[in-house]
């Protein structure tokens, strides 16, 4: 296909291959687009609705270079998602949590999708609503003490991948353990597909991320 386009966060750390901020993590061109100021924090916690001019001057950019969709680089943006898809005439994809219904609808009465988020405190009926998501879905978060929420939240440039991947999976087993339904887990948070592989030997379901959201949503149109 022709390239995507990502929006990103002014972020400061490492983005490994199976981050959508690393271009090797797809088999297709991709181009990015920084939200100059849109620090973690600023979206996630604060919620700042400033920045829905910027994220749309940039999903507008991108389309103008001429890529095929639109994504960007944190879950929580799903709360632009209408706002930023009513902008552009591409396909614009902003997190995961537009999987959470579609992959719920899959599962066998009585189960569940779980999302696993980068802030458990953060992540509100709000984005749930805005992607299409139940807002009762089963949700558990990064430890806030562990090193990887606050690599992503606190925006430090240093990431220890193993401690990432630890907290991950520990987040996913609270999950499972809290809600013995679920069928599948959803992970919001676009630094944690690197480590989807050892939630689902951890936990045993399948497990979905923008990656596979992305990778799902290309195939369709080529069809």
């Amino acid at each position: 296909m022709r390239a995507l386009g990502v929006v990103m966060l002014d972020t400061r750390f490492p983005r490994l291959r199976g981050d959508i901020g690393c271009a090797e993590t797809f088999a297709f061109p991709v181009r990015y687009r920084v939200v100059q100021g849109a620090v973690p924090k600023r979206v996630v916690i604060e919620r700042d609705r400033t920045l829905l001019q910027p994220f749309i001057a940039a999903a507008r950019a991108l389309e103008a270079e001429g890529c095929a969709a639109i994504s960007t680089s944190c879950g929580f943006l799903a709360l632009f998602q209408n706002e930023m898809q009513a902008a552009v005439e591409v396909p614009v994809w902003t997190s995961s949590l537009l999987l959470v219904a579609e992959v719920e609808a899959t599962l066998p009465a009585g189960r569940r999708v779980g999302i696993v988020t980068a802030d458990a405190a953060s992540l509100t009926a709000a984005h749930l609503a805005a992607a299409g998501a139940p807002v009762d879905a089963p949700i558990e978060g990064l430890d806030p003490d562990s090193a990887f929420h606050r690599t992503l939240l606190d925006n430090r440039a240093q990431l220890d991948a193993a401690e990432a991947q630890a907290a991950t999976v520990a987040a996913a087993a609270r999950l499972v353990e809290r809600y013995p339904n679920l069928g599948a887990i959803v992970l919001e948070c676009t630094n944690m597909p690197p480590y989807a592989e050892a939630v689902r030997a951890a936990t045993r379901l399948p497990v979905h991320d923008i990656t596979t959201l992305i990778a799902a949503r290309v195939a369709a149109r080529a069809s």
